[in-house]
């Protein structure tokens, strides 16, 4: 069975979709640590980051890359911080958080609440900073 992300990146499932490559595919997270927290994956169904091939993980690494310079050019933060954690999806993915302190990688703190329209238009944003780069 197909795994969540693999189904957003088919478009069975939305999602404000930030990025896509050939290989890889970034959109905003629905319930974000920060505005912007953003996840990228493979689009090759692969379970953990670090069982991805050399190439593979190279190519994530880039990408993400230039979805965190984007980010940084979008949303007002100090840093853009990265994370692979997460054991609730069995596919390979990123997460990019834009941040003003530490705290603002811990899951435990409370998610930030976006409307629709607002996740959308942070989207775009972020999307238009990508395709400068």
């Amino acid at each position: 069975m197909a795994s969540i992300f693999t189904r957003i990146i088919n478009g069975e499932i939305p999602c404000h979709k930030v990025a896509e490559s050939d290989d890889y595919f970034a959109f905003l997270d629905i319930s974000p640590l920060t505005k912007g927290h953003t996840l990228l994956v493979p689009k090759v169904e692969v379970d953990q980051y670090f069982d991805l091939d050399d190439v593979q993980l190279a190519g994530l690494t880039l990408f993400s890359k230039r979805i965190a310079k984007a980010l940084k050019n979008t949303v007002d933060c100090m840093r853009v911080g990265v994370i692979v954690a997460g054991l609730e999806v069995p596919h390979a993915h990123v997460h990019l958080v834009p941040m003003t302190s530490e705290g603002d990688l811990s899951f435990s703190k409370e998610r930030v609440n976006m409307t629709q329209e607002e996740f959308a238009a942070l989207a775009e944003k972020i999307a238009i900073a990508y395709g400068k780069d």
